[in-house]
């Protein structure tokens, strides 16, 4: 029975965060940045738990959506994404436990550096992504790519936003996919990582399904749409899209690290 004391209008605002997060995603990650908040502020008495489970509930599915349109329209290297998804999985779980025993906090200014460093050097790399130049022999591709998906799955698990976009960069610079071989690669891997925390949160009673499932919905749309437009117009259009996410994620942990410092 859906909650009667939730407001239509927050259950429809939150719809259209998911839209619109959905978008985003779809093309190069960074969704979590619309949705997450949103929820948040939408919905302030839920517990965190509440929180998360509902925003995996609604994406889950939305990125599911983008990772099926990209397959049919990109040529996929199956056996390196399901290498980086296993990487990614295992990895997500002990980045949640180990959240446990260090605060995300101790790590942000770290992360800050990073994208700052990730910003720059994709901004000065005009030829960065723009066509698959392969670093790796076949014998070592493999290997690689799990660790890319293993280092991306532990920071999804200990902090979140943003993985998208590093596993993105990360099959980008390090193994040598173009930006949009790598944005569809990288929703496969979501979708691994994402559906496997899923069944924590839906076995414990988090999921909020009266808001959920129109978010669900909604996400779909805007994954399906995003989707759509990277495919049509590429990976410098890709590239442009990274780079404004990479900011919105500076912006974020920027706030993070600098206002306790000025308490």
């Amino acid at each position: 029975m859906p909650d009667i004391s939730l407001p239509l209008a927050d259950i429809l605002l939150a719809s259209l965060a998911a839209f619109l997060a959905g978008f985003v995603d779809s093309i190069v990650g960074g969704g979590g940045l619309v949705q997450v908040p949103a929820l948040f502020i939408l919905f302030p008495q839920f517990p965190v738990p509440a929180v998360i489970g509902t925003n995996r509930f609604a994406s889950v599915m939305g990125t599911s959506v983008a990772a099926v349109q990209y397959a049919r329209s990109v040529a996929i290297p199956w056996r390196t994404v399901l290498a980086a998804g296993v990487g990614a999985a295992v990895m997500s779980f002990l980045g949640a436990k180990f959240s446990s025993l260090l605060p995300a906090s101790t790590l942000k200014p770290i992360i800050l550096v990073l994208m700052a460093s990730i910003a720059l050097y994709t901004y000065r790399r005009k030829d960065l992504g723009q066509e698959n130049i392969m670093r790796y022999d076949a014998a070592m591709l493999l290997a690689v790519c799990f660790a890319v998906g293993a280092a991306t799955g532990f920071y999804n698990g200990f902090v979140g936003p943003g993985t998208g976009s590093l596993l993105v960069f990360g099959f980008v610079s390090i193994v040598g996919y173009s930006f949009l071989n790598a944005s569809a690669m990288s929703k496969i891997v979501n979708v691994i990582a994402d559906a496997s925390s899923l069944m924590f949160f839906v076995n414990g009673g988090f999921v909020r399904y009266e808001i959920a499932l129109p978010m669900m919905l909604c996400n779909m749309a805007g994954s399906f749409l995003g989707s759509r437009m990277a495919i049509l117009r590429g990976s410098g259009f890709v590239r442009i899209v990274f780079l404004v996410i990479v900011a919105a994620l500076i912006l974020r942990f920027g706030y993070d690290v600098l206002v306790p410092m000025l308490r």
